[in-house]
Order: C-alpha cells, then structure tokens, then sequence
C-alpha cells in the first residue's frame, strides 16, 4: 500500500501501522494484533468448540494477514480486510479438521419452539449467555448461523464456501435459529425463577 493509494482526509488509521508491517517490523505487527486480538477473537470463537481451538484458528488467521499485508489495496477499512481473513481461515480450519455435517433440507425441523416467550423478554439476556448459547449449536448449525446472520454471507455464498447446497444452508439456519430460540427460552425461564 502507498501513500498514493489513498488521499490524506481519508486515511486509514492504521495507515502507518500497516506500512510498518509492510516493512515487517515486529512492533507494528504487534500493534495490529493488540488493537483487533478481542474482536477477531470474538470472531474465531463463533466458528470454534472452544478457547483452544479459536486461539490455533487466531494465530493462523493473523499469520496470514501478516504475510498477505501488501495486498491490502485501502479500500474498504483494514479491520474489515483483517476480519474476512480471520473468517476463511476459520472456515478452512472446519473444513480440513472436521467432517461437516452436511444436513440435507429434508430434515427440516418440524417441531417449532413454544411460540409463547415474550420476545421482550430476550432483553435481561446478557452478550455472554447469548454467545454461549450459539456456542452449543452443533457445528453445522453453529457455522450456517454465524455466517448468514453475523457475518451476512448470502445462502449461495454459504452453499460455496462449505460446499454444500443452498437448501441445506436454508435449513441448517432454520434449525440453528430453532435449537438458539429454545436455548434462550430455558435461560429466560431460570431469570425469571
């Protein structure tokens, strides 16, 4: 990236960060871990069964935006470039360690959640319940959710990235949403005792 690439009022600011990393000094590579390691670690924990796992997909994905660094044209924020990393290197660790379970659209769920749950009620529930909550989906579910709602992947791209078909993104999403509304529901429940 060159001074070139983007005018002074709009500069990025991990401009001179990113050209420190360019450069491959260690201190600004640093920085750049420093500054985005909650976020992005947030991000890998949405695709991983737990710590260890989301550390090992971290410690890829920052591997690899420190290597690819020259590519990053400055168009569009540099979080955003560094996220999408994170996001397919956690879908490529999925995919090479882990047999996809890949649920076909005849499974879908038939049986709805108690329709009663007041959805105002979802409100007391804190970031973490939540997140643990997407956390116990099965992995399917769990990596259908967090790339449609999330990470706003439209259900074509899902289909590519995991190399299965749109209805089974459609549905894998749908039970996602049925298992989380379920979950939420029994720890609505525990508040309100």
């Amino acid at each position: 990236m060159s001074t070139d690439v983007m005018s002074e009022d709009k500069k990025d600011p991990f401009f001179d960060i990113i050209e420190g990393c360019i450069k491959g000094e260690r201190k600004y590579q640093q920085l750049v871990y420093q500054k985005l390691y909650g976020k992005m670690m947030g991000a890998c924990l949405r695709y991983s069964a737990n710590n260890e796992e989301a550390k090992d997909i971290l410690q890829d994905g920052f591997l690899k935006v420190f290597t690819s660094i020259k590519s990053y044209q400055g168009k569009g924020s540099f979080e955003g470039w560094v996220r999408k990393i994170i996001v397919n290197t956690a879908l490529d660790y999925i995919r090479k360690n882990k047999q996809f379970i890949n649920h076909t659209s005849s499974d879908f769920i038939e049986d709805k959640a108690d329709e009663t749950t007041d959805e105002s009620e979802y409100l007391q529930l804190s970031t973490k319940e939540i997140m643990q909550a997407v956390q116990q989906l099965p992995e399917a579910y769990r990596t259908v959710f967090n790339l449609f709602v999330v990470d706003g992947f439209s259900h074509q791209e899902i289909a590519d990235q995991l190399g299965i078909n749109i209805g089974t993104s459609k549905s894998n999403l749908s039970k996602a949403k049925a298992h989380l509304k379920k979950d939420l529901e029994k720890i609505v429940t525990a508040h309100q005792k």
